[in-house]
């Protein structure tokens, strides 16, 4: 499946997803275990991080534990080295915003530096964010809000499927973002020829 489920030091997630034997790997980063994870009613496959955020005797012996202390990356940022190396290609985020918004805003430029490596999307109680692809097709999407967030620019933009419509335009950040559209259509197509663009899904 190559497929994980990460657990980052944020809010507390209420919704989680409804099938968790669906990933090949859940994981966690030491934070978000000591916060919630742990009692949580699934068990993760292993626990990473700098260990700076949980006592060592609080962890049961058989969850493994994967020091990784480098200072000069974040928790997120190795978590998501260690996906690779055991051959994820896809990683849903739980915990990744709330609490603390300069982790959050840290979080976003991890998952973009990551975007041609793996595809993370982030999930909360109230939305799914994801950096798109150049060509993306949104499904089961009809009445919920899209927006459509550059970083820090995105040219060329056309979409179908959405209440105000994008043809060959151009998103900036501050100048003009594509915030608080709407799907008209069950089906939504995102195109763009250059630059970077958030698409945000409201649950």
């Amino acid at each position: 499946m190559n497929k994980a489920l990460l657990f980052l030091n944020g809010k507390k997630p209420n919704i989680l997803p409804k099938n968790i034997k669906s990933y090949s790997i859940i994981t966690c980063t030491d934070g978000a275990y000591s916060r919630y994870v742990k009692k949580s009613p699934f068990t993760v496959d292993y626990i990473s991080g700098d260990l700076d955020s949980v006592p060592l005797s609080t962890i049961p012996s058989s969850i493994p534990i994967i020091e990784t202390p480098d200072q000069n990356k974040t928790d997120f940022h190795k978590a998501l080295e260690l996906l690779l190396e055991k051959g994820i290609k896809k990683v849903d985020v739980y915990g990744g915003s709330g609490r603390e918004s300069d982790h959050f805003i840290g979080n976003l430029s991890t998952a973009l530096f990551f975007k041609n490596k793996l595809l993370i999307t982030f999930y909360d109680d109230y939305s799914k964010f994801f950096f798109s692809d150049k060509i993306t097709k949104i499904k089961d999407v009809k009445g919920k809000i899209v927006s459509l967030i550059p970083f820090f620019e995105a040219k060329n933009i056309r979409t179908k499927g959405l209440q105000y419509p994008l043809s060959n335009e151009k998103l900036i950040f501050p100048q003009r973002l594509g915030t608080r559209n709407v799907a008209t259509h069950n089906e939504v197509s995102v195109c763009y020829d250059k630059g970077e663009l958030l698409i945000y899904i409201s649950r």
